[in-house]
């Protein structure tokens, strides 16, 4: 770990855009939502996952903004390789950041879900039986990666996905005249950050949102923050439509959410047995059935309803309703499928009790 530098008041965040290379503006919203939530000392914290093909400077964005409320000497690094490793680097640092990486395996996948809102992992302690040693963090987490490595509904739903636009060559310029303006920047930068969450303090208890996403007292937090950088309502639109987009990725990226996306695409409802949705995804797949089975459609019935639980969440975001439920005297087992319109068409409006405009330092 670091000192960070002495913050300088009289700053703006919008000195910070000029270090990103973030799509949009919605996207800006987002990242300094999520330094504002870093500032935080508990949890929960959003998973800020990073995607772009290489020459976009995911790595670059990754280290800029760790060091910006979190210096280390190493600022991104490798996977770990179990929990035990992963604890320990909670333990010694604020912010985990985590570079280019291929994919995540799905111990990782369900650990870091514990650790944006507080987690804890037990071992025993060296050379005794039956003393044991006690892990627990809650921590903001970073991931970059070329493709999008979050693909399991449980961890996409507590996280920011950002996808980065390649630099063009005639706007590259040298990574230490980067670091070197972005030193003369950082304590103003940091001030203003710090500015912006004393008054959310001050706002945070006249925040109300109409509808509460999963990481509720994130977007609260960011919600009482907002409006010392950006009119009220402006960040629950970007995440609002950042998870739309995460829940359209990650059904593209499960076979059995992608198929009963397709299969509810020109019904109102479907039912029948979990034996049943397997054989129709059997006769999808036809004589390519074993490469339909090698790309992740489950072997079996009861493993189809397991994925189908897990896929509930993104899909109900769609509007496409699961229930599991047991019919006729024998209590047999059956999947009902129901098009909904409830979440279609949801836009989200702003908080009730925020002020539209607020400058800092004044309520």
């Amino acid at each position: 770990m670091q000192p960070l530098p002495l913050p300088v008041r009289g700053g703006s965040i919008e000195a910070l855009a000029p270090f990103l290379n973030l799509a949009s503006e919605n996207d800006f919203v987002l990242v300094v939502a999520w330094l504002f939530g870093a500032l935080r000392a508990d949890g929960p914290f959003p998973v800020l996952a990073i995607a772009g093909e290489q020459g976009s400077a995911k790595s670059v964005l990754s280290k800029l903004l760790r060091a910006l409320i979190d210096p280390n000497v190493a600022l991104v690094r490798a996977l770990p390789r179990d929990e035990r490793e992963l604890f320990i680097a909670a333990g010694n640092g604020h912010v985990l950041a985590f570079d280019n990486l291929s994919g995540l395996p799905p111990w990782l996948s369900d650990t870091l879900c514990r650790l944006t809102s507080g987690g804890a992992f037990s071992t025993r302690r060296l050379f005794t039986d039956q003393d044991e040693i006690l892990f627990a963090a809650a921590r903001p987490i970073i991931l970059n990666g070329i493709e999008e490595v979050i693909t399991r509904p449980d961890l996409a739903d507590r996280a920011i996905l950002l996808m980065l636009a390649p630099i063009a060559e005639r706007h590259r310029r040298p990574e230490t005249t980067l670091w070197r303006e972005f030193e003369l920047a950082r304590p103003r930068i940091l001030g203003a950050l710090l500015d912006a969450a004393v008054h959310g303090v001050r706002m945070l208890s006249h925040v109300r949102l109409r509808r509460l996403p999963r990481m509720a007292d994130f977007a609260i937090w960011a919600t009482a923050c907002e409006s010392a950088f950006r009119p009220a309502g402006t960040f629950e639109t970007a995440f609002h439509n950042n998870r739309r987009d995460a829940i359209e990725n990650i059904i593209d990226a499960d076979p059995v959410a992608a198929h009963v996306r397709e299969l509810m695409a020109d019904r109102a409802q479907w039912t029948g047995s979990a034996s049943d949705l397997l054989q129709v995804g059997i006769n999808i797949g036809g004589n390519a059935m074993a490469a339909w089975i090698r790309s992740g459609w489950p072997k079996n019935p009861r493993a189809l309803a397991g994925r189908l639980r897990r896929a509930q969440t993104p899909l109900r975001a769609l509007g496409i309703e699961i229930v599991f439920g047991r019919e006729g005297r024998l209590g047999t087992r059956t999947i009902r499928i129901m098009a909904t319109d409830e979440n279609r068409t949801h836009t989200p409006s702003a908080p009730s009790a925020v002020p539209t405009t607020m400058e800092i330092g004044r309520v």
